[in-house]
């Protein structure tokens, strides 16, 4: 009944889906173990009205033009760049670092690019190949904003220290030698103005696409005969039935929510504040802010970062360092020999690594255009 089978409702699997059933016209089987479409970025309207995600803020910002363009397609945005605080000292400094951040940590008075450009020269710990996030982290903002901003806020977030993961995870995070205190600098931001599930029912509304929801894949592997392609966007390592899991587990991180809704316009100062170095939860995330509903309440939700446990809540990041590079290698050459067969890994969980938004769009939609180079990319 269906030419292409694909394994998760997110950004990675309604993309190819959306992508085969509008340029090439196949009949698309979507399934999800989840009760929804959108994967992580589903967002709904509570008990009270007041639109929030149910895992976490997702903010849409990207320098491709293409991805801006391909969602322009499924929603209109409003504008909206994303600011963060972090609770530090007992004052909300701008995260990432930036001139403001260092005169009200540290007591200076820099009022210029160039006297920025002249304290990070000193502080820093010079460091062109880091080996490790601490590295990384030194390298860039020294060892006083390293200790105040980085080594406890890691450690909370991945339950490693710095030093014990890639300097990938540490060299994400800008730093700013000027006042700008958006978190993003890209040229595209916004979100999209009737939520992202809204998006996400958009994208699949085709007629060839069909979704089959509360569905666990591999209960029901066996059903699938003589589809041209499949398309998995779950844990790579689950795939392959844990085969590797003797050698070492790959690692992942989750992500418990508590949702608070109070009886105010607004709880804190800014959409998203960090606490790095105080309280057990990583952060506040307030959703009228992403969206700039007017409500005489509000929702809140404190976020928690625990292990994953299979079977008893979601994998959200890859943790990258050497032991799991080197297992997901082994697991990346099995993937890569499938695709001789028409099956295909897609996303963050199927590639092991942090996307931000718009790259999981980008890298779904390079995959089809990869397996498809006859179809006009407009």
């Amino acid at each position: 009944m269906y030419d292409i089978i694909i394994v998760g409702a997110g950004i990675s699997g309604a993309t190819i889906a959306e992508r085969y059933a509008t340029k090439l016209d196949k009949k698309v089987l979507i399934i999800d173990k989840r009760n929804h479409i959108g994967g992580n970025c589903y967002d709904y309207y509570n008990e009270s009205g007041i639109l929030v995600s149910l895992y976490g803020a997702h903010l849409f910002h990207t320098n491709h033009k293409d991805v801006w363009e391909y969602v322009h397609n499924f929603s209109d945005f409003s504008k909206y760049e994303h600011k963060v605080l972090g609770k530090i000292d007992g004052k909300l400094v701008p995260i990432p670092v930036n001139i403001t951040t260092v005169n009200m940590l540290l007591g200076e008075n820099i009022q210029s690019e160039k006297e920025m450009d002249d304290w990070l020269s000193r502080n820093q710990i010079k460091n062109d190949n880091p080996k490790n996030g601490r590295e990384a982290a030194l390298s860039r903002v020294g060892e006083i904003l390293y200790e105040k901003i980085f080594k406890n806020y890691t450690k909370k977030q991945w339950d490693k220290y710095p030093e014990e993961l890639d300097a990938e995870v540490l060299n994400r995070i800008p730093v700013r030698n000027n006042f700008d205190d958006r978190y993003f600098s890209d040229e595209y931001q916004g979100q999209p103005k009737d939520g992202y599930t809204k998006l996400f029912e958009k994208m699949l509304s085709h007629p060839n696409i069909t979704i089959k929801l509360n569905t666990d894949y591999f209960d029901i592997k066996d059903e699938f005969k003589n589809y041209e392609a499949l398309f998995y966007t779950g844990p790579i390592d689950q795939y392959f039935e844990y085969k590797y899991a003797k050698e070492a587990n790959l690692e992942y991180r989750s992500i418990n929510f508590k949702f608070e809704t109070h009886s105010q316009e607004y709880f804190q100062s800014n959409s998203v504040i960090n606490y790095p170095n105080d309280e057990e939860f990583t952060r506040i995330v307030e959703y009228k802010y992403f969206t700039g509903q007017k409500h005489e309440k509000t929702t809140i939700s404190k976020e928690f970062s625990v292990d994953y446990i299979p079977g008893e809540n979601e994998p959200y990041y890859p943790i990258p360092n050497p032991k799991n590079g080197e297992i997901f290698k082994k697991y990346q050459t099995d993937a890569q020999n499938l695709e001789k067969n028409g099956v295909y890994f897609v996303g963050r969980l199927a590639n092991y690594k942090y996307f931000n938004m718009d790259e999981a769009f980008k890298n779904a939609l390079n995959l089809f255009y990869r397996i498809n180079p006859q179809v006009d990319k407009k």
